[in-house]
């Protein structure tokens, strides 16, 4: 049997000469305020709102509808997985459950909300900016 892959973690960590096509990560800047759903939202999916707003990729513009149907479909999953749990001949529901968490599985790709994406795409941990890089910041634009 043949050695198996390496993934790109490891690729990394290792310094391979096949991962010389990954981009260097980029440390983002986290968004100010959160902004309010447009839609009202369960615990799980207003969870997911706040955490990925937090993160700082996220584009208020462009992704603010994407980001919305995903917390959705999370509050909609909770539901019905509390169907199929109590109700076991419910096989119709399982199989939607399984398809509603292929769409969500599809949607945390889209919004690189899993490790494994933000690596393909180059994007680190987003971190908030320090006092210092605010006065930077500040005096760069002649407000200090």
């Amino acid at each position: 049997m043949a050695n198996p892959g390496k993934s790109p973690e490891l690729k990394a960590l290792l310094g391979s000469r096949s991962n010389t096509n990954l981009p260097a990560p980029k440390v983002m800047q986290t968004a100010g305020a959160i902004p309010e759903p447009p839609r009202r939202l369960e615990e799980s999916g207003l969870e997911l709102w706040n955490m990925a707003w937090q993160l700082g990729w996220i584009s208020q513009k462009a992704d603010i509808t994407a980001l919305s149907l995903l917390c959705e479909r999370l509050d909609e999953r909770d539901l019905l997985r509390s169907y199929v749990l109590d109700n076991p001949d419910a096989w119709r529901e399982r199989a939607g459950l399984r398809k509603l968490e292929d769409s969500i599985e599809a949607s945390l790709k889209t919004l690189l909300l899993n490790p494994a994406d933000r690596l393909k795409a180059g994007v680190a941990e987003a971190k908030a900016k320090s006092k210092f890089e605010e006065m930077v910041a500040a005096r760069a634009s002649g407000n200090l």
